[in-house]
């Protein structure tokens, strides 16, 4: 006997038929993007090594740009997402999701007593990476001047990134300095082996600044002997609180020779220490509070943990920066349409009478075609700015059909490309393809995607 398919079954199948093929744009989508940019870097090569001259000057940094922060994050978090292992293995993830540091420091104890350990040892608390915060970090990194609250670069576990980190400079220089990240372990795990701890931390030492072997980007280079740090670490705050006791967890992981998400060596006796920091004595009146910075490509491999459901909410509650700067960017590349359109409108007759001689049509026809062409293009502005307005609301539709133009907009722009000397229509279109590169890699971040599922 055929069961009956009630309308609350038909319902159900036909959603998650609908979430399947979100699941299977998104997927495109995100290669895509990864392999649009590989395409730009390409295009500016050619185009510039075309040219010549003065083009050259700058060819160099333009396509390492591209290469370094738009295309080799994308092919690395592409390749990630197959081949590294989805549960815990010791090491935490980079946000392009490459292994990096190694988890060699545990903690069993409350947030504040957390906090006030490592105070009262000479450590500061980082400040969250936003806009001004990584400007900043810039300036003093080049000018070597001191940001002892200098913010460190984010770094996954348990598919989210550190709560927070401490640091300390060395010598006022913001290239070197010892620092640790920490999580806080979900409720109810369990080391393997069994063992139960609160925090879970990876402490290393930046010992100057060079480019990732992996990315070309910039970024603090660590000492590959991590066992120091870690043992420091240890040091200073046994040193500062006389209530806490360290056990060692021997042999926890394997002792390698490797290499972290950044390219640097590194080296562990594969030990993991537990301070223990219950004992420490607090104000009960004084709770510091974990901060929780900007995530601006966070790679969530795994549903968050059920005692963050609600930090989750809150920070998903808010418009993530991907849609508020991939919404303005689109924004910003229909002003641009219409400018466009303006101009053409500017030099209507002009433009009449070139198509009618190059279609070999009569000033009528050319008008139709060309009119028609306008208002395929007003109306698409418009469809734009309303699937803007609808992402702004979380919009799961939306953000596809957004991700839908954008990569129209770089076949059909890219095609408009040809080899030859750089003019400014040139330069517009390259300019157009990065723009909408960006709004891809934007709407198909895990952050975008996630607000809108939740939304």
């Amino acid at each position: 006997m055929s069961s009956i398919k009630t309308p609350k079954k038909i319902a159900a199948i036909g959603s998650q038929s609908s979430k399947t093929i979100t699941i299977l744009l998104d997927q495109s989508f995100f290669i895509f993007a990864g392999l649009a940019s590989f395409w730009l870097a390409w295009l500016v090569f050619r185009e510039g090594l075309a040219t010549g001259g003065w083009w050259l000057v700058g060819l160099f940094f333009v396509v390492w740009a591209i290469v370094s922060y738009l295309a080799l994050p994308r092919l690395h978090r592409i390749l990630s997402n197959m081949y590294v292992p989805n549960y815990f293995i010791g090491r935490t993830r980079t946000a392009d999701g490459i292994l990096s540091d190694p988890i060699n420091l545990s903690v069993r104890g409350s947030e504040d007593k957390l906090h006030k350990a490592m105070t009262a040892a000479g450590w500061v608390l980082a400040d969250d990476i936003t806009p001004r915060s990584a400007w900043k970090m810039v300036l003093t990194v080049l000018s070597g001047r001191s940001y002892p609250n200098a913010p460190v670069s984010p770094a996954f576990l348990f598919g989210r990134r550190q709560d927070f980190a401490y640091q300390q400079e060395v010598d006022g220089n913001p290239r070197r300095r010892h620092h640790v990240r920490f999580w806080r372990c979900p409720d109810g795990w369990l080391l393997p082996g069994g063992h139960r701890v609160d925090w879970l931390a990876a402490g290393s030492y930046d010992k100057s600044v060079g480019l990732s072997l992996f990315t070309f980007q910039l970024t603090h280079k660590i000492d590959e002997d991590i066992d120091i740090e870690r043992d420091y670490i240890i040091e200073s705050v046994k040193k500062s609180e006389k209530y806490i006791r360290v056990t060692v967890l021997k042999d926890f992981s394997t002792g390698y020779h490797s290499r972290n998400g950044f390219g640097d060596s590194i080296r562990t006796d594969g030990d993991l220490p537990i301070l223990e920091v219950g004992r420490i004595k607090t104000d009960d009146n004084v709770t510091a509070s974990t901060r929780l910075g900007v995530i601006m490509d966070g790679t969530i491999y795994d549903r968050h943990p059920r005692n963050h459901e609600t930090l989750l909410e809150e920070l998903w509650g808010r418009r993530p920066p991907q849609i508020l700067i991939g919404g303005g960017l689109m924004i910003l590349a229909s002003l641009f349409t219409i400018g466009q359109m303006l101009v053409d409108f500017s030099s209507w007759p002009t433009t009449l009478v070139q198509v009618a001689n190059i279609d070999g049509i009569d000033i009528n026809a050319a008008n139709t075609m060309l009119s028609m062409m306008a208002g395929f293009n007003v109306l698409l502005v418009v469809a734009e700015i309303v699937l803007v307005g609808l992402l702004l609301r979380g919009s799961s539709r939306a953000r596809i059909s957004l991700l839908s133009v954008a990569a129209l907009a770089i076949v059909t722009e890219s095609l408009s490309v040809t080899i030859g000397r750089i003019n400014a229509s040139i330069m517009l279109l390259l300019i157009s393809i990065g723009v909408h590169i960006m709004i891809m890699m934007l709407f198909s971040s895990d952050a975008a995607r996630y607000f809108t599922e939740r939304r």
